[in-house]
């Protein structure tokens, strides 16, 4: 008789994890060994409890789903099933070799789906398929050259240095490049840490530029302060972004 596969689940949600486990629970093939809510957790009940699937969240208290696969050592690093809100880390996810992404909210069919083609990698994985996937996920721990926009057509790889701004929509952000504009599902401020620290800034809530793309800095109507990009684009400045657009453009 094959043992059953012995199942992580890491989502800082109760309640994703819930469904996770009753979804699993409803399959001889699985059983689950431990739940954890952050990357810390994570990071130990995999080292010692050495799962055969984790099904894992990306963003997370701690440290991220892909810090957590970086800080792990090859023997230990079990199969990868992506569970999260956002569609924005598609590439990162296979680039580290998951063998799916759940996007939430997801079906018991989009489950099981995920679950069959987990259950197929880990019958059928070698050894040497953990060294691999340890050196691809300290790549991808890396900033992104190229950010993964999904389109109904499919995946859009906008290279980081053709993006102008990003402006804040609710949940979303409009990603502004040259002669295009996209809307990515995903927070301001989720998205500002997948960027480059040294070539982007946040110079308003709801405001991120990249500095190369940066002409002057000029003083509105009413004495708004705004950043004017080299396509003529005026960006509203907060003080505190203004400051940090200086150190980083002016060098005071």
């Amino acid at each position: 008789m094959t043992a059953p596969i012995r199942v992580v689940i890491a989502d800082d949600e109760p309640a994703a994890r819930r469904g996770l486990s009753l979804l699993l629970a409803a399959d001889p093939e699985f059983t689950v060994v431990a739940e954890c809510a952050d990357g810390a957790q994570t990071i130990t009940a995999v080292e010692r409890l050495r799962p055969d699937l984790l099904f894992l969240d990306i963003q997370m208290p701690g440290c991220d789903g892909f810090e957590v696969l970086s800080q792990l050592q090859p023997e230990v690093i079990p199969v990868v099933v992506f569970v999260t809100a956002f569609d924005a880390y598609t590439l990162r996810a296979f680039d580290v070799q998951a063998v799916d992404y759940l996007l939430k909210p997801y079906s018991d069919s989009r489950f099981h789906a995920a679950a069959s083609r987990a259950r197929t990698r880990v019958r059928q994985r070698e050894p040497s398929d953990l060294a691999q996937l340890l050196t691809l996920a300290r790549s991808a721990a890396a900033p992104p050259t190229r950010i993964a926009i999904p389109t109904a057509q499919g995946v859009f790889l906008l290279p980081v240095e053709e993006v102008e701004w990003i402006e804040a929509r609710g949940d979303y952000v409009r990603v502004h490049s040259p002669g295009r504009v996209d809307l990515v599902r995903e927070t301001i401020s989720g998205f500002e840490r997948r960027l480059p620290p040294d070539r982007f800034v946040r110079i308003h809530r709801s405001v991120i530029v990249n500095l190369a793309r940066v002409r002057e800095l000029s003083s509105a109507v009413g004495g708004e302060q705004v950043a004017v990009l080299t396509s003529g684009v005026r960006c509203r400045l907060s003080r505190s972004g203004r400051e940090r657009l200086e150190r980083l453009v002016l060098g005071s």
